[in-house]
């Protein structure tokens, strides 16, 4: 005996969604990855090494410290003297208030100039500085 079915009802149809679910999770996960790389300057510098921890979940502003003399915010390159002009401007954009200022200063650099620079950054009204700093070899976080 055939089992009773309705010619006339409509045939259910689903959307299988999680090939879209797949790659929107690989979108997610290469920016969270690539985003901290993009905000960095192309001045080459040779970060001081330390044992401390990083900053790398706060909301921040790099400012990045050349040995030959360059200051970048992010990735913009500015005149050494419009530094603090230029830091003052980004900071009070709307969502910027309580950010950390990294310097990002070469190692080989004279302390007098990152003095002087964290001098300018803290008058450009950041609140919170901190330093760039990479791991000795052999250490973990």
């Amino acid at each position: 005996m055939k089992p009773f079915m309705d010619e006339h009802a409509p045939n259910l149809v689903r959307i299988n969604v999680t090939p879209v679910i797949d790659v929107a999770m690989v979108l997610v996960i290469t920016l969270l990855i690539t985003a901290p790389m993009i905000a960095r300057s192309d001045i080459e510098i040779d970060l001081p090494q330390t044992q401390s921890k990083s900053v790398e979940d706060e909301a921040r502003v790099n400012v990045t410290l050349g040995k030959d003399g360059r200051v970048a915010i992010e990735d913009q390159v500015v005149p050494a003297a419009s530094l603090s002009a230029a830091l003052h401007e980004r900071l009070s954009q709307p969502g910027n208030e309580n950010v950390v200022v990294v310097v990002r200063a070469d190692a080989g650099m004279p302390y007098r100039e990152v003095r002087e620079t964290m001098l300018e950054i803290r008058s450009a009204g950041a609140k919170r500085i901190a330093f760039a700093t990479r791991l000795r070899a052999g250490e973990e976080q």
